[in-house]
């Protein structure tokens, strides 16, 4: 099993990587479907469904679609052009995406929220279709939004693409055992094997730059979330917190009366500023998704900045083993919150995070898949109810405390031996059954929570 550090740390913008990543990434596979086609059309239609319509105004689903299919993508985002693109395309009903002309696209006609039954395939799904001079659809492909910014047509989807197909890499494990075994036999670094593992895939300076530049925009939206106030986008008028919290710290940095659990503040309100950042569609990386954006950020930075001994030049140990623990939660439970609730989000996030702070630290292969499962295990059950039109604001809270969860799992199992009674893949395989039980209405649907709770609903 193979995926890369770049398919799991995607560089993006707010405020989901399910509902605005994932379709704006669908818009552009549409895009090239319609450049590979021997006719041309005239205009572009979108329906979205499920979860994406549910949710979709507040988690500006309807912007990403529209900029999506005018050829803005997620990675290069330009908020000045993007918006001046979007009144543009409100004020003339036509989309220009390179290669294809002039097309006619209409936001208020063409994009069509439907609220009845989800598509089959998955509760994110849109439908993309080009139509001729007539307004007749002449072509049309299903796409899914899967979690983390991954998106499959429904061919896709049915024919189980969502795995790797490329050629083999030195130490291709599909669990965690696999994973301890391998590196046992190897005498290698979760990490090392990781990198391995890339390296069969991409040249090293390629690597070393990608490393380099997803720390950079993690360390940046940190920053300024740090900096900014002010009221986040949604009908709730969400005050931003993590600058006048952070203020607050660093005016007491340094007194003999700080109290030790000051520290669990520093970790919140580092993940409380991403996720402010991201809630106001700000630049941000998947980790592994939109929502849990915060959670490895802070852990990183809480090293950097409060561990004696810590280096910048050894972040990507840290992503790399990360990585690895991601990839085994998505090939073998979900990412999506959609499919398994805030635990498939946070929840990996954290076992990320803690495994990633473990290895830094100095931790062996069964204390990082020790830390991991920890972490994991104390956010299984949770669920994603975000509010319907307005911000994510349960994953902002979420976020501080699965930094301070990661945290604290590095730390017992580094504390520990290596030997406990559940493993990794034990608690990966009881998220997927959790979530399968989990009731729908839970799931990034805005039907049930503080979905049908907040009085602005």
């Amino acid at each position: 099993m193979f995926l890369s550090v770049f398919d799991m740390f995607k560089v993006g913008v707010g405020p989901s990587s399910s509902h605005t990543i994932g379709p704006m990434v669908a818009a552009a596979r549409f895009l090239e479907h319609l450049r590979a086609q021997p006719f041309g059309v005239a205009g572009l239609r979108a329906s979205l469904h499920g979860s994406l319509a549910f949710t979709g105004v507040g988690h500006a689903t309807d912007r990403a679609v529209i900029l999506g299919l005018a050829g803005f993508r997620a990675d290069d985002y330009d908020a000045g052009k993007a918006e001046a693109e979007l009144g543009r395309i409100k004020s003339e009903h036509t989309v220009m995406p390179e290669g294809l002309g002039t097309l006619r696209f209409h936001p208020n006609e063409d994009l069509l929220f439907d609220y009845g039954p989800a598509l089959p395939g998955h509760a994110n799904g849109m439908i993309l279709q080009g139509t001729d001079a007539q307004g007749d659809v002449i072509t049309q492909v299903t796409y899914y939004s899967i979690g983390g910014g991954f998106v499959l047509t429904d061919n896709e989807l049915a024919a189980g693409k969502d795995s790797d197909t490329g050629p083999a890499v030195p130490f291709p494990f599909h669990t965690a055992q696999e994973m301890l075994d391998m590196a046992a036999m190897s005498g290698k670094s979760i990490a090392d094997m990781k990198r391995a593992n890339e390296l069969s895939r991409i040249p090293g300076a390629d690597l070393d730059r990608g490393l380099a530049r997803i720390w950079d925009v993690m360390n940046a939206c940190i920053d300024r979330g740090l900096q900014s106030d002010g009221i986040l986008p949604g009908g709730l008028s969400v005050r931003r917190r993590a600058k006048a919290i952070y203020d607050a710290l660093q005016a007491e940095r340094g007194m003999n009366l700080t109290a030790p659990h000051t520290i669990n503040d520093f970790m919140s309100t580092y993940a409380m500023a991403v996720n402010e950042e991201n809630a106001a569609g700000g630049q941000v990386v998947t980790a592994p998704t939109n929502g849990a954006a915060g959670v490895i950020p802070a852990t990183i930075r809480y090293w950097l900045d409060h561990v004696p001994g810590a280096a910048t030049s050894r972040v990507p140990e840290f992503l790399f083993t990360a990585a690895a623990i991601g990839g085994l939660i998505k090939f073998n439970a979900s990412i999506s919150g959609a499919e398994c609730g805030c635990q498939a989000e946070v929840g990996s996030a954290a076992a990320m995070a803690a495994g990633g702070l473990a290895a830094v630290l100095g931790g062996t292969p069964e204390q990082i898949e020790n830390a991991a499962e920890i972490a994991l295990e104390h956010h299984l059950g949770m669920t994603c109810d975000p509010v319907k039109g307005l911000v994510q604001v349960p994953c902002i809270e979420r976020n501080g405390l699965g930094a301070i969860k990661a945290v604290s799992a590095a730390s017992l199992a580094l504390r520990g031996d290596g030997v406990h009674l559940v493993s990794l893949d034990v608690a990966i395989e009881t998220m997927r059954q959790t979530g399968v039980d989990m009731s729908e209405k839970y799931k990034e649907t805005a039907l049930g929570g503080l979905a049908v709770n907040v009085p602005n609903c």
